[in-house]
């Protein structure tokens, strides 16, 4: 049986780019995000070029609701081997002393909680087949904080502090666990198209332009290499 990659967080971009990757390798996708439309146009395209792929609808917000999504990937696939969690989230940068809770409260819930609970409920499956791999792809932000851009940056740290913790846990378990930060603006996506038509503010920071295509790839090294926890692209 074709091994599967969970794509959570499936957008046109990198979502897609990641989906396409893996599904060139004989990989199964599972494609997960909150609208299903852009989901199914997206499963067509990728069955047009010969990746099985199947849509699933869920607000990543909501962890039960996300848990159940699983059960329904592993009901149509029958397993799976890989979980890549990259969703978008909502919402502008806020400087770090204008922070409140309220602002990165639902933040942590889709940064933090719901990749907390998706790998809990992969990684037995994982372990007992002795291989497998879990990345999670986040904004530089999480590893080189810069004044003015607070807000994604405080939960998407504490889901790497775990990352690294866990992929020690579980090495000698035949699992990868690794984190993709992306110090860049993807070509194509919702961020670089508000930049570009001046509805996005950096706060003078400047950020090089990526191809998704490179970014998946370098996820796809990151399974397959093994050779380092962290990469920071470029």
């Amino acid at each position: 049986m074709s091994q599967v990659i969970a794509v959570f967080g499936a957008g046109p971009g990198l979502g897609a780019s990641v989906a396409r990757r893996f599904g060139r390798e004989g990989y199964r996708v599972a494609l997960v995000a909150r609208r299903l439309a852009p989901l199914e146009a997206l499963a067509a395209e990728l069955a047009e070029e010969g990746i099985e792929a199947a849509p699933f609808s869920v607000d990543l917000t909501d962890q039960a609701a996300a848990l159940v999504t699983l059960e329904a990937i592993h009901a149509r696939f029958g397993r799976i081997d890989a979980l890549y969690y990259a969703p978008v989230p909502e919402g502008a940068f806020i400087a770090a002393r204008d922070l409140r809770a309220a602002d990165i409260r639902p933040l942590v819930e889709l940064l933090v909680f719901t990749p907390i609970e998706l790998i809990n409920a992969v990684v037995p499956e994982l372990v007992d087949r002795g291989s497998g791999a879990i990345v999670v792809g986040h904004g530089a932000s999480a590893v080189h904080p810069h004044p003015g851009m607070s807000g994604p940056g405080v939960p998407m740290a504490a889901t790497r502090n775990y990352l690294h913790s866990l992929n020690g846990e579980l090495a000698d378990a035949g699992v990868y666990v690794g984190t993709i930060a992306i110090q860049a603006m993807i070509a194509g996506s919702a961020a670089h198209a508000a930049l570009t038509s001046g509805d996005l503010d950096l706060g003078g920071a400047d950020f090089p332009v990526v191809q998704p295509a490179d970014l998946a790839e370098a996820v796809w090294e990151l399974v397959t290499r093994r050779d380092r926890v962290e990469l920071v692209h470029p």
